[in-house]
Protein backbone atom coordinates (compact mmCIF):
# COMPACT_ATOMS: atom_id res chain seq x y z
CA UNK A 1 0.00 0.00 0.00
CA UNK A 2 2.92 2.36 0.73
CA UNK A 3 4.08 2.08 -2.90
CA UNK A 4 0.59 2.97 -4.13
CA UNK A 5 0.42 6.03 -1.89
CA UNK A 6 3.85 7.32 -2.93
CA UNK A 7 3.19 6.96 -6.66
CA UNK A 8 -0.30 8.43 -6.41
CA UNK A 9 1.15 11.44 -4.58
CA UNK A 10 4.09 11.93 -6.96
CA UNK A 11 2.18 11.23 -10.22
CA UNK A 12 5.36 10.23 -12.14
CA UNK A 13 5.68 10.67 -15.91
CA UNK A 14 7.30 7.23 -16.13
CA UNK A 15 7.79 4.27 -13.79
CA UNK A 16 10.80 1.96 -13.79
CA UNK A 17 10.53 -1.40 -12.03
CA UNK A 18 13.50 -3.64 -11.23
CA UNK A 19 11.49 -6.45 -9.64
CA UNK A 20 10.29 -9.54 -11.59
CA UNK A 21 7.80 -10.60 -8.93
CA UNK A 22 4.97 -8.89 -7.03
CA UNK A 23 6.29 -5.32 -7.34
CA UNK A 24 6.73 -5.78 -11.08
CA UNK A 25 3.04 -6.57 -11.50
CA UNK A 26 2.09 -3.76 -9.12
CA UNK A 27 4.09 -1.29 -11.23
CA UNK A 28 2.22 -2.39 -14.37
CA UNK A 29 -1.13 -1.95 -12.61
CA UNK A 30 -0.25 1.48 -11.21
CA UNK A 31 1.07 2.59 -14.60
CA UNK A 32 -2.38 1.99 -16.09
CA UNK A 33 -4.09 3.85 -13.26
CA UNK A 34 -1.71 6.81 -13.46
CA UNK A 35 -1.46 6.71 -17.27
CA UNK A 36 2.31 6.47 -17.10
CA UNK A 37 4.46 4.06 -19.15
CA UNK A 38 6.25 1.37 -17.16
CA UNK A 39 9.78 0.22 -17.99
CA UNK A 40 11.20 -2.97 -16.52
CA UNK A 41 14.91 -3.45 -15.79
CA UNK A 42 15.75 -7.14 -16.02
CA UNK A 43 18.78 -7.23 -13.72
CA UNK A 44 18.95 -10.89 -12.76
CA UNK A 45 18.43 -13.79 -15.16
CA UNK A 46 16.77 -15.80 -12.40
CA UNK A 47 15.51 -18.79 -14.46
CA UNK A 48 19.05 -19.64 -15.57
CA UNK A 49 20.70 -18.87 -12.24
CA UNK A 50 18.43 -20.89 -9.98
CA UNK A 51 16.62 -23.53 -12.02
CA UNK A 52 19.70 -25.03 -13.64
CA UNK A 53 21.27 -25.50 -10.23
CA UNK A 54 18.14 -27.39 -9.12
CA UNK A 55 18.51 -30.07 -11.81
CA UNK A 56 20.35 -32.38 -9.41
CA UNK A 57 17.48 -32.16 -6.93
CA UNK A 58 14.41 -32.29 -9.16
CA UNK A 59 15.83 -34.05 -12.20
CA UNK A 60 16.38 -32.73 -15.72
CA UNK A 61 12.84 -33.38 -16.99
CA UNK A 62 11.16 -31.50 -14.14
CA UNK A 63 13.69 -28.68 -14.42
CA UNK A 64 13.06 -28.32 -18.17
CA UNK A 65 9.32 -28.04 -17.52
CA UNK A 66 9.81 -25.41 -14.85
CA UNK A 67 12.21 -23.54 -17.15
CA UNK A 68 9.55 -23.54 -19.86
CA UNK A 69 7.00 -22.09 -17.42
CA UNK A 70 9.56 -19.49 -16.34
CA UNK A 71 10.00 -18.37 -19.94
CA UNK A 72 6.24 -18.00 -20.31
CA UNK A 73 6.14 -16.00 -17.07
CA UNK A 74 8.99 -13.69 -18.11
CA UNK A 75 7.44 -13.11 -21.53
CA UNK A 76 4.00 -12.35 -20.06
CA UNK A 77 5.29 -9.96 -17.39
CA UNK A 78 7.72 -7.97 -19.52
CA UNK A 79 5.41 -7.68 -22.52
CA UNK A 80 3.15 -5.71 -20.17
CA UNK A 81 5.96 -3.14 -19.95
CA UNK A 82 6.54 -0.39 -22.50
CA UNK A 83 10.19 -1.48 -22.71
CA UNK A 84 12.53 -3.90 -20.98
CA UNK A 85 16.08 -2.83 -20.14
CA UNK A 86 18.98 -5.26 -19.82
CA UNK A 87 22.67 -4.71 -19.16
CA UNK A 88 24.14 -6.87 -21.95
CA UNK A 89 23.55 -7.68 -25.61
CA UNK A 90 23.67 -11.38 -24.88
CA UNK A 91 20.86 -11.18 -22.32
CA UNK A 92 18.87 -9.02 -24.73
CA UNK A 93 19.20 -11.79 -27.32
CA UNK A 94 17.95 -14.37 -24.82
CA UNK A 95 14.85 -12.34 -23.93
CA UNK A 96 14.08 -11.65 -27.59
CA UNK A 97 14.30 -15.38 -28.29
CA UNK A 98 11.82 -15.89 -25.45
CA UNK A 99 9.38 -13.51 -27.14
CA UNK A 100 9.91 -10.38 -25.04
CA UNK A 101 9.27 -7.25 -27.14
CA UNK A 102 11.11 -3.91 -27.14
CA UNK A 103 14.23 -5.05 -25.28
CA UNK A 104 16.84 -2.29 -24.94
CA UNK A 105 20.46 -2.54 -23.78
CA UNK A 106 21.74 -0.07 -21.19
CA UNK A 107 25.08 -0.75 -19.52
CA UNK A 108 25.53 -0.15 -15.83
CA UNK A 109 28.01 2.46 -14.74
CA UNK A 110 30.79 3.02 -12.23
CA UNK A 111 31.48 5.92 -9.89
CA UNK A 112 34.82 6.91 -11.39
CA UNK A 113 35.57 9.33 -8.56
CA UNK A 114 35.82 6.31 -6.24
CA UNK A 115 36.82 3.44 -8.51
CA UNK A 116 40.02 4.76 -10.07
CA UNK A 117 43.68 3.73 -10.19
CA UNK A 118 45.95 4.74 -7.29
CA UNK A 119 49.12 2.67 -7.06
CA UNK A 120 50.27 4.45 -3.90
CA UNK A 121 47.73 2.54 -1.75
CA UNK A 122 48.68 -1.00 -2.81
CA UNK A 123 51.45 -1.66 -0.28
CA UNK A 124 49.53 -0.04 2.59
CA UNK A 125 46.46 -2.21 2.07
CA UNK A 126 48.56 -5.34 1.66
CA UNK A 127 50.38 -4.71 4.92
CA UNK A 128 47.10 -4.07 6.74
CA UNK A 129 45.75 -7.42 5.52
CA UNK A 130 48.97 -9.29 6.18
CA UNK A 131 49.47 -10.05 2.48
CA UNK A 132 52.89 -11.01 1.16
CA UNK A 133 54.19 -8.33 -1.19
CA UNK A 134 56.23 -10.95 -3.06
CA UNK A 135 53.17 -12.95 -4.12
CA UNK A 136 50.48 -12.24 -6.71
CA UNK A 137 47.24 -11.24 -4.97
CA UNK A 138 44.11 -12.77 -6.50
CA UNK A 139 40.86 -11.04 -5.55
CA UNK A 140 37.24 -12.19 -5.55
CA UNK A 141 34.40 -9.83 -4.60
CA UNK A 142 30.85 -11.11 -4.33
CA UNK A 143 28.46 -13.58 -2.79
CA UNK A 144 29.78 -17.01 -1.83
CA UNK A 145 27.14 -19.13 -3.53
CA UNK A 146 26.55 -21.82 -6.14
CA UNK A 147 25.18 -19.39 -8.71
CA UNK A 148 28.44 -17.41 -8.43
CA UNK A 149 30.50 -20.57 -9.09
CA UNK A 150 32.75 -19.89 -6.10
CA UNK A 151 33.34 -23.63 -5.63
CA UNK A 152 35.31 -23.59 -8.90
CA UNK A 153 37.38 -20.65 -7.65
CA UNK A 154 38.24 -22.38 -4.37
CA UNK A 155 39.11 -25.63 -6.15
CA UNK A 156 41.25 -23.73 -8.68
CA UNK A 157 43.16 -21.98 -5.91
CA UNK A 158 43.72 -25.32 -4.18
CA UNK A 159 45.28 -26.63 -7.41
CA UNK A 160 47.49 -23.54 -7.68
CA UNK A 161 48.68 -24.06 -4.11
CA UNK A 162 49.67 -27.61 -4.96
CA UNK A 163 51.69 -26.76 -8.07
CA UNK A 164 52.78 -23.17 -7.28
CA UNK A 165 52.68 -22.86 -3.48
CA UNK A 166 54.78 -19.70 -3.25
CA UNK A 167 53.30 -17.69 -6.09
CA UNK A 168 49.68 -16.75 -5.24
CA UNK A 169 47.49 -15.61 -2.38
CA UNK A 170 43.72 -15.20 -2.43
CA UNK A 171 41.72 -12.32 -0.96
CA UNK A 172 37.96 -12.90 -0.73
CA UNK A 173 35.48 -10.08 -0.02
CA UNK A 174 31.94 -11.29 0.67
CA UNK A 175 29.83 -13.90 2.42
CA UNK A 176 27.23 -16.52 1.61
CA UNK A 177 26.20 -20.17 1.99
CA UNK A 178 29.51 -21.49 0.62
CA UNK A 179 31.54 -19.87 3.40
CA UNK A 180 32.21 -23.36 4.82
CA UNK A 181 34.23 -24.25 1.73
CA UNK A 182 36.20 -21.05 2.12
CA UNK A 183 36.97 -21.83 5.76
CA UNK A 184 38.19 -25.30 4.77
CA UNK A 185 40.46 -23.70 2.20
CA UNK A 186 41.77 -21.28 4.83
CA UNK A 187 42.50 -24.21 7.13
CA UNK A 188 44.61 -25.86 4.42
CA UNK A 189 46.73 -22.84 3.52
CA UNK A 190 47.84 -19.56 5.04
CA UNK A 191 47.54 -17.89 1.64
CA UNK A 192 43.82 -17.06 1.95
CA UNK A 193 42.45 -13.86 3.51
CA UNK A 194 38.74 -13.23 4.04
CA UNK A 195 36.91 -9.95 4.60
CA UNK A 196 33.35 -10.98 5.32
CA UNK A 197 31.66 -7.64 4.75
CA UNK A 198 32.58 -4.35 3.11
CA UNK A 199 29.85 -1.70 2.86
CA UNK A 200 32.10 1.28 2.13
CA UNK A 201 32.70 1.74 -1.64
CA UNK A 202 35.94 3.62 -0.96
CA UNK A 203 37.27 0.75 1.12
CA UNK A 204 36.21 -1.70 -1.58
CA UNK A 205 38.10 0.34 -4.17
CA UNK A 206 41.24 0.01 -2.02
CA UNK A 207 40.89 -3.78 -2.08
CA UNK A 208 40.60 -3.72 -5.87
CA UNK A 209 43.74 -1.60 -6.10
CA UNK A 210 45.65 -3.89 -3.71
CA UNK A 211 45.15 -6.90 -5.99
CA UNK A 212 47.19 -7.97 -8.99
CA UNK A 213 44.37 -9.88 -10.66
CA UNK A 214 40.60 -10.03 -10.14
CA UNK A 215 39.18 -13.55 -10.55
CA UNK A 216 35.59 -13.80 -11.79
CA UNK A 217 34.45 -17.47 -11.81
CA UNK A 218 30.78 -16.77 -12.61
CA UNK A 219 29.21 -18.04 -15.82
CA UNK A 220 25.65 -16.78 -15.25
CA UNK A 221 26.27 -13.07 -14.76
CA UNK A 222 23.98 -10.60 -16.49
CA UNK A 223 26.62 -7.87 -16.34
CA UNK A 224 29.51 -8.33 -13.87
CA UNK A 225 29.69 -5.02 -12.02
CA UNK A 226 32.51 -6.12 -9.69
CA UNK A 227 34.68 -6.98 -12.70
CA UNK A 228 34.03 -3.52 -14.15
CA UNK A 229 34.84 -1.81 -10.83
CA UNK A 230 38.10 -3.75 -10.66
CA UNK A 231 39.13 -2.63 -14.14
CA UNK A 232 38.22 0.97 -13.33
CA UNK A 233 40.69 0.68 -10.43
CA UNK A 234 43.38 -0.60 -12.79
CA UNK A 235 43.23 -4.30 -11.87
CA UNK A 236 42.69 -6.69 -14.83
CA UNK A 237 40.26 -9.61 -14.76
CA UNK A 238 40.46 -13.33 -15.48
CA UNK A 239 37.43 -15.59 -15.73
CA UNK A 240 35.57 -18.21 -17.75
CA UNK A 241 34.54 -17.46 -21.31
CA UNK A 242 30.91 -17.40 -22.39
CA UNK A 243 29.15 -15.37 -19.70
CA UNK A 244 27.10 -12.24 -20.34
CA UNK A 245 29.93 -10.13 -18.92
CA UNK A 246 32.34 -10.85 -21.79
CA UNK A 247 31.54 -7.51 -23.46
CA UNK A 248 32.52 -5.39 -20.46
CA UNK A 249 36.06 -6.72 -20.26
CA UNK A 250 38.31 -3.87 -21.33
CA UNK A 251 41.34 -5.98 -22.22
CA UNK A 252 41.97 -9.18 -24.20
CA UNK A 253 40.64 -12.52 -22.90
CA UNK A 254 43.11 -14.83 -24.65
CA UNK A 255 44.20 -16.47 -21.41
CA UNK A 256 40.66 -16.91 -20.02
CA UNK A 257 39.37 -20.41 -19.24
CA UNK A 258 37.64 -22.06 -22.18
CA UNK A 259 35.47 -24.30 -20.01
CA UNK A 260 33.84 -24.20 -16.60
CA UNK A 261 36.21 -26.33 -14.54
CA UNK A 262 38.64 -25.78 -11.68
CA UNK A 263 41.52 -27.06 -13.82
CA UNK A 264 40.76 -24.65 -16.67
CA UNK A 265 40.35 -21.72 -14.28
CA UNK A 266 43.62 -22.50 -12.49
CA UNK A 267 45.39 -22.67 -15.85
CA UNK A 268 43.81 -19.34 -16.87
CA UNK A 269 44.93 -17.66 -13.64
CA UNK A 270 48.48 -18.94 -14.03
CA UNK A 271 48.56 -17.80 -17.66
CA UNK A 272 47.15 -14.36 -16.90
CA UNK A 273 49.66 -13.84 -14.09
CA UNK A 274 52.54 -13.97 -16.59
CA UNK A 275 51.22 -10.96 -18.50
CA UNK A 276 52.14 -7.31 -17.99
CA UNK A 277 49.36 -6.76 -15.47
CA UNK A 278 50.15 -3.12 -14.75
CA UNK A 279 49.91 -2.24 -18.44
CA UNK A 280 46.74 -4.30 -18.89
CA UNK A 281 45.15 -2.66 -15.86
CA UNK A 282 46.13 0.85 -16.88
CA UNK A 283 44.65 0.43 -20.35
CA UNK A 284 41.49 -1.20 -18.94
CA UNK A 285 41.00 1.72 -16.55
CA UNK A 286 41.22 4.21 -19.43
CA UNK A 287 38.64 2.30 -21.45
CA UNK A 288 36.32 1.91 -18.45
CA UNK A 289 36.51 5.66 -17.84
CA UNK A 290 35.59 6.34 -21.46
CA UNK A 291 32.68 3.88 -21.72
CA UNK A 292 31.18 3.37 -18.27
CA UNK A 293 30.86 6.70 -16.50
CA UNK A 294 27.47 7.25 -14.88
CA UNK A 295 27.11 10.43 -16.94
CA UNK A 296 27.26 8.43 -20.16
CA UNK A 297 24.95 5.73 -18.81
CA UNK A 298 22.30 8.24 -17.72
CA UNK A 299 22.47 10.03 -21.07
CA UNK A 300 21.57 6.72 -22.77
CA UNK A 301 18.93 5.91 -20.18
CA UNK A 302 17.15 9.26 -20.43
CA UNK A 303 17.10 9.03 -24.22
CA UNK A 304 15.11 5.80 -23.82
CA UNK A 305 12.87 7.39 -21.18
CA UNK A 306 12.02 10.28 -23.49
CA UNK A 307 11.38 7.97 -26.44
CA UNK A 308 9.12 5.65 -24.43
CA UNK A 309 7.20 8.57 -22.95
CA UNK A 310 6.73 10.21 -26.37
CA UNK A 311 5.46 6.99 -27.96
CA UNK A 312 3.16 6.32 -25.01
CA UNK A 313 1.35 9.60 -25.56
CA UNK A 314 0.32 8.47 -29.04
CA UNK A 315 -2.21 5.99 -27.60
Amino acid sequence: RAVDEILEAERPDLIESADPYQLGWKAVKLGRVLRAPVIGFYHSHFPEAYLRNSAKIFGKIATRRVMKLSRVYVRKLYNEHAATLVASERLASVLRDWGVRNVRVVSLGVNLDIFRPDASEKDTIRRALGLNSQKKVLLYVGRLAKEKNTAALFAAFKLLQQCRPNEFQLLVIGDGPERTQLRKLQARTKNVSWVRYCADPRELARYYRAADLFVHPGVQETFGLAALESQACGTPVVGIRGSCMDKIICHDQKSWARENSAEALAHAIAGSATKKLLTLGRNAAKKARRLYSWERVFDELFCIYREVRANYRQF
